[in-house]
């Protein structure tokens, strides 16, 4: 391999790492994580996956989206459901979402702060909207999700993570 092969090589390699940003793990509450049953993990894993994924790919700037009848089913109060959506939309904006919209939704870690509550890391990507950046812009958030009726719910607000 020339010299000038293998220092493309390293700088390619370099530029791939650097891409590849790790998020850093949820810290534990002050009283500790708690483990749970796996059905319990389970209901969870399956009902965040399918809010999270209906959020992939659609504009938070549309009526369409602010009306999802099934989205809106997450929440125990239409009032929840408001105050999550103004929140995540006003995160995409700062963020500079093109379109407020997440291209790719990725959860990322659960943890358990007792056995009817979780937290939930998620990152959300999407193109950058302004002027000659071709990069990806992303919003990291911690959602807590709580166990109530049969059924896992996401609660909206601010979590110190």
């Amino acid at each position: 391999m020339s010299r000038r092969a293998a220092l493309a090589a390293t700088l390619a390699l370099a530029f791939a790492l650097g891409a590849c940003r790790s998020t850093p793990p949820l810290a534990a509450p002050d009283a500790g994580s708690v483990a749970v049953s796996s059905d319990a993990a389970l209901a969870l894993q399956r009902r965040t996956g399918g809010f999270y994924l209906r959020l992939a790919n659609r504009r938070f700037n549309s009526l369409e989206t602010f009306r999802d009848f099934i989205m809106r089913s997450h929440f125990r109060t239409p009032e929840l459901f408001l105050d999550y959506y103004a929140d995540l939309a006003e995160s995409l904006t700062l963020a500079h979402f093109e379109r407020e919209q997440p291209i790719d939704v990725e959860i990322r870690e659960f943890l358990f702060e007792d056995a009817l509550t979780a937290r939930v890391q998620v990152r959300f990507q999407g193109r950058d909207d302004r002027p000659m950046r071709f990069n990806r812009v992303e919003v990291l958030r911690v959602d807590r999700w709580e166990w109530a009726d049969g059924t896992w719910w996401i609660r909206p607000g601010r979590i110190a993570s």
